[in-house]
């Protein structure tokens, strides 16, 4: 496994420089299933060894214990990482399984601290709206987050789940860095207007579950008979029942190129999100979530595999197919408001 470093962009027109590549760091402690705290430290200082700068959290992963496990490697490395949480999805104390989407001031400003305060940190480098509160204006939000930018509390906003239109609105209030979308062999519905309008506003585009959530990796065939209990996957639609014999079958041509290319799958997957920077035209930072040192290695590596465009023909066809939405609730998501 070579050493080498992935390059870096920028994020965006006056974003921070990151690594091409960065780390979704949500399964060290939420959603997965059991998790190893040793092992994700380790996989946490490998990336950094690799030219991963970019280490995305959020308050809702764990509510609150997935920030507090990245400190102290924050810390040790304040100056190398570029630092990316978010707010929106507010826990009710009565039902911590629920989520409540709010994106009004007094929120925001609670979050923020909060999140400060368990990141043990002065500022943060990248803040998003994890997701879209429909009843609070767009500009509102976004002016209540640019004034955390004036106070010092944070560097670059993000966006995460937004239209078009949502995007462009929010630009006319403050420089956003990123949005942040699904976007994946499986999930391809961005590239009819987030993308092109991201392009014209000089936004990056930072995908979240480039490999389908593991899917795509060929990690797991069926949620329900592969994952253990605690996985949140398991209530996916695409990832039990007929529909994921369905999609199992999609990974045909993943795996066709994949032995043409002599790797995984799941770098076949990945090396499609990065290359999607100069299909489009844009910077593309994809999050691939891993807590194990071998993964960092194999996901980082796929950085330096280009496909070639009978590669990408044979690719183009699978998210057509795909049976089962992303989320059982697409309310959750920008792709039914656009």
């Amino acid at each position: 496994m070579t050493d080498s470093k992935i390059p870096a962009v920028q994020l965006g027109d006056g974003g921070p420089e990151v690594g091409v590549q960065g780390l979704g760091c949500m399964g060290m402690s939420f959603a997965y299933g059991p998790t190893d705290a040793g092992e994700s430290r380790a996989t946490l200082e490998r990336a950094l060894e690799l030219g991963v700068t970019l280490y995305d959290t959020a308050d809702a992963y764990g509510a609150g214990e997935n920030e507090k496990f990245l400190s102290p490697f924050f810390k040790a490395h304040r100056d190398e990482v570029v630092i990316a949480t978010k707010f929106a999805l507010s826990i009710p104390p009565d039902d911590p399984t629920t989520r409540v989407i709010r994106n009004d001031r007094p929120y925001i400003r609670q979050s923020v601290e909060a999140s400060l305060k368990r990141l043990d940190v002065d500022v943060i480098d990248l803040y998003y709206m994890h997701r879209r509160d429909v009843n609070v204006p767009i500009e509102e939000t976004v002016g209540a987050m640019a004034e955390l930018v004036r106070e010092g509390k944070v560097k670059h906003l993000g966006l995460s789940e937004v239209t078009a239109d949502e995007l462009r609105a929010a630009q006319g209030v403050h420089p956003i860095a990123a949005v942040q979308s699904e976007w994946s062999l499986f999930s391809r519905d961005i590239e009819a207007y987030v993308v092109p309008a991201a392009r014209e506003l000089g936004v990056a585009l930072v995908p979240y579950s480039p490999l389908g959530r593991g899917f795509l990796a060929g990690t797991f065939v069926n949620a329900e008979k592969d994952l253990t209990s605690d996985d949140f996957r398991r209530t996916h639609p695409r990832f039990t029942g007929d529909n994921a014999t369905a999609n199992a079958a999609l990974l045909e041509p993943v795996r066709k190129v994949a032995e043409a290319h002599g790797v995984s799958l799941g770098q076949i997957a990945l090396a499609w999100v990065q290359q999607q920077a100069r299909m489009h035209g844009l910077p593309v930072v994809p999050i691939p979530g891993t807590r194990k040192v071998t993964r960092i290695e194999e996901n980082t590596a796929a950085t330096r595999i280009t496909l070639s465009p009978q590669d990408m023909a044979l690719l183009e066809p699978i998210a057509a197919q795909v049976a089962g939405t992303r989320y059982p609730d697409m309310s959750f998501a920008s792709a039914g408001r656009e």
